[in-house]
């Protein structure tokens, strides 16, 4: 049986366009992959191939490349080989929950990440230097928390700073990507804390910018004067086409309903545009929400760990275990690799 590279420990990485290379590193000038069996769902390859790569970057793909074409020729007929690995929910902003991305990327095929929410306005100053000395590719959605993922302000209307991550994001548009929003309360509303406040100024800013928002936000019974935040106003009125509803598999999320039944208004809401993203953390997958979904034909628009200092050394671990999970569940190894790499692309 071939393994797939960046599912094997030790064994040789693949390093695509996009890996920083500072000027003390020595890179061989070509090297030939030879006999592989490549999937590349962005380029409908699917089947053996060489790969050449020059000064670091994949020059050529093709069923055949001679191998006088590179200086050193690398036999991985015996291997499956993918594009470097998407991991678009993780926490890599150390101060706060983050782990250090050098150290979780390319041990395990991963050459971009994608932070979701560890910085806000606030904070996304010292997070770019981490970003800048983190030799894979970050990006970020940006918290509109303006002192970034910290509970002592995610419930406090006053940080959420609406212009503050609009002129921020518009600072860095090749790193920031969208916004986030995430630990709002879910009882004990007033006119200060209404229940959909903190999701009313990520969608301002998510307008206003032009962005996608990433969401991590529960559905809630309402109490007095303040009616319920269900998932179907969540999912259908307020997710607009291209934003992205983390954490798809909780348990806490209706995707499935206590019928095993794939929430309708989940299925209409993706048809409406609205992705489905898995963020595994160590707390928010379970496979009693995501076994009957993916048997009902109802797969997640991107495969991520939702890496943090807990879900690290836990039940997510990194990319390759996450995606174990779904070739467990019976999704075939080109659609595991499609949902890590060219859909969370997209």
């Amino acid at each position: 049986m071939r393994r797939l590279i960046s599912f094997s420990i030790a064994v040789l990485l693949i390093l695509i366009s996009g890996y920083k290379v500072s000027a003390q590193q020595k890179v061989n000038p070509s090297v030939l992959l030879k006999g592989g069996h490549v999937i590349d769902p962005a380029n409908s390859i699917n089947g053996k191939m060489d790969i050449l790569v020059k000064e670091g970057i994949i020059a050529r793909v093709a069923e055949s490349i001679a191998t006088s074409e590179a200086e050193k020729v690398v036999d991985v007929s015996k291997y499956y080989i993918t594009p470097g690995l998407i991991d678009l929910h993780t926490h890599v902003f150390p101060p706060k929950i983050g782990v250090i991305a050098r150290d979780h990327s390319f041990t395990s095929g991963v050459t971009t990440l994608v932070d979701a929410g560890s910085s806000g306005a606030y904070t996304f100053k010292e997070f770019k230097e981490v970003i800048d000395n983190t030799p894979a590719r970050v990006l970020a959605f940006l918290n509109i928390v303006a002192q970034g993922m910290d509970n002592k302000y995610e419930n406090d209307h006053t940080a959420f700073k609406v212009k503050a991550a609009v002129e921020t994001a518009r600072k860095y548009p090749e790193i920031i990507v969208g916004f986030k929003t995430a630990h709002y309360r879910n009882t004990g509303f007033d006119d200060l804390h209404r229940p959909w406040t903190i999701a009313d100024s990520v969608l301002a800013a998510g307008n206003i910018a032009n962005l996608p928002i990433m969401y991590d936000l529960h559905p809630a019974s309402g109490s007095g004067r303040y009616s319920d935040r269900s998932f179907r106003d969540l999912v259908l009125k307020q997710l607009r086409p291209g934003d992205i509803y983390t954490h798809c598999f909780a348990y806490q999320f209706l995707i499935v309903l206590e019928n095993g039944k794939v929430n309708p208004d989940a299925i209409e809401a993706h048809k409406r545009g609205v992705y489905f993203d898995v963020g595994h953390g160590s707390g928010a997958f379970t496979f009693r929400k995501a076994v009957p979904a993916i048997k009902q034909g109802f797969l997640p628009d991107a495969i991520s760990t939702d890496l943090h200092q807990g879900s690290a050394n836990g039940s997510a671990l990194h990319m390759p275990n996450t995606m174990s999970k779904f070739l467990c569940m019976g999704v075939s190894l080109e659609d595991v690799v499609r949902l890590s790499t060219s859909a969370p692309a997209q």
